[in-house]
């Protein structure tokens, strides 16, 4: 199966990303920040450093620090608002899901050993949804996360590294019998099969989460999907890395220029 030559209902090619924008430090109290802009889709992504670790690890002795993730839809994040799970009292099942699926996917690049006593925190709060939510999320959260890290750096706080590679995520789908990249809310509802995608920029698989909606899908259908989605987290890598770097510049500021020596007496008498 091939993606298809026709046009989408927004314009696109099965095989084109929505417009991808990042936006940074949306949250100048967080140590990293990067609004994630996937067409419609708009996820706040914030990374908060704290300098303790969680009980368990005490408890169990476990070296090193950690790393978790919290999500949510935020109430006016699509037409018909949706309720605050505080005022439930309880997470729902979906967004227990999400928030584990972004933290154990950027766990999967950290060395934890290497971050010392302090945990870091990502906070995804989806402002606006029109599908592809979490692979949003994981796209920006990874952003926030080496925003922070090469900030600890920056200060000496972290001797090295332990981001280990980069993470995007992408979805994608069968609808109406075509291969189609990152699905928009309007094809994801009606999409026979529906697949999210988490690879690091090196190309290695994190999770394939997967389902058939309707009729069970082939084999070669699912190597179409891999591969699909393998371009379209390419293309994710590229905005990222060109981000970054964006970043990276405005934060380096020029060496001042030296300053001349103060004349001596003798030089003012000459």
């Amino acid at each position: 199966m091939s993606t298809t030559t026709a046009k989408r209902a927004d314009g696109r090619a099965g095989d084109e990303l929505r417009p991808v924008v990042f936006e940074a430090g949306p949250a100048p109290a967080a140590a990293g920040s990067a609004l994630v802009k996937m067409g419609r889709t708009h996820v706040l992504c914030a990374a908060t450093v704290e300098n303790r670790v969680p009980r368990w690890m005490i408890q169990q002795r476990v070296a090193g620090g950690w790393l978790t993730a919290e999500y949510s839809l935020l109430p006016y994040a699509t037409a018909e608002r949706t309720a605050r799970e505080a005022t439930q009292g309880k997470l729902g099942g979906r967004t227990q899901e999400i928030q584990r699926l972004i933290g154990r996917a950027l766990r999967s690049v950290t060395r934890l050993e290497k971050l010392g006593q302090r945990t870091i925190w990502l906070d995804c709060d989806v402002i606006q949804a029109d599908g592809g939510t979490r692979t949003a999320a994981i796209t920006g959260a990874w952003i926030a996360l080496r925003l922070a890290v090469d900030r600890l750096l920056d200060a000496g706080d972290l001797k090295e590294n332990p981001l280990t590679d980069g993470v995007a995520a992408v979805s994608l789908g069968i609808v109406d019998d075509e291969l189609r990249l990152d699905l928009a809310y309007e094809e994801d509802s009606r999409a026979a099969v529906d697949m999210n995608v988490i690879m690091t920029h090196g190309g290695r698989f994190i999770e394939v989460q997967g389902a058939a909606e309707r009729e069970p899908f082939t084999r070669e259908q699912l190597d179409g999907m891999l591969a699909l989605a393998a371009r379209g987290v390419e293309q994710l890598k590229a905005a990222q890395v060109a981000f970054l770097e964006t970043q990276r510049r405005r934060t380096v500021r020029p060496a001042a220029p030296a300053t001349p020596p103060l004349a001596t007496l003798g030089d003012l008498m000459k």
